[in-house]
């Protein structure tokens, strides 16, 4: 179910650089948001998460999340994308290297040669795929 967001839209801005705030659900019930780099594959939302960390830990207590996104240009339009997570970890090295090039422009080790605390978070990763149920908004 869509409301108020052009599917095209949505995609064109999932496809550019534009960073996604994951929102899971705490043990409490509260709720934790994370910036994240997104991918899109047809209708889905990717991201990476560490694995051990809250955000991976909630998520697979309760794999109900919302990944929102709002244009740079625009910052008063947005689409927020819920849906369930599931865990790809065979994904996680190709898509880190997706976003990478993405949003940095060079590849993995490229980045942490350049850049070295990039790579200090030694912490093993994997895909994270969103697979929508409704998406809501004003785009």
């Amino acid at each position: 179910m869509t409301s108020g967001v052009s599917p095209a839209r949505l995609a064109e801005l999932l496809d550019s650089r534009v960073f996604g705030i994951v929102a899971t659900v705490q043990p409490d019930g509260s709720p934790q948001q994370t910036v994240v780099w997104v991918a899109r594959e047809g209708e889905d939302v990717l991201f990476m998460c560490a694995i051990g960390s809250r955000k991976e830990r909630n998520l697979r207590r309760d794999p109900r999340v919302t990944v929102l996104v709002t244009p740079a240009e625009a910052p008063h339009t947005y689409a927020a994308v819920h849906g369930t997570a599931t865990f790809e970890p065979e994904r996680a090295e190709q898509l880190r290297e997706q976003l990478v090039r993405k949003y940095i422009g060079k590849s993995w080790a490229q980045h942490i040669a350049d850049t070295p605390e990039a790579g200090a978070d030694r912490r093993p990763i994997t895909a994270v795929r969103i697979s929508p149920r409704k998406v809501v908004g004003r785009l």
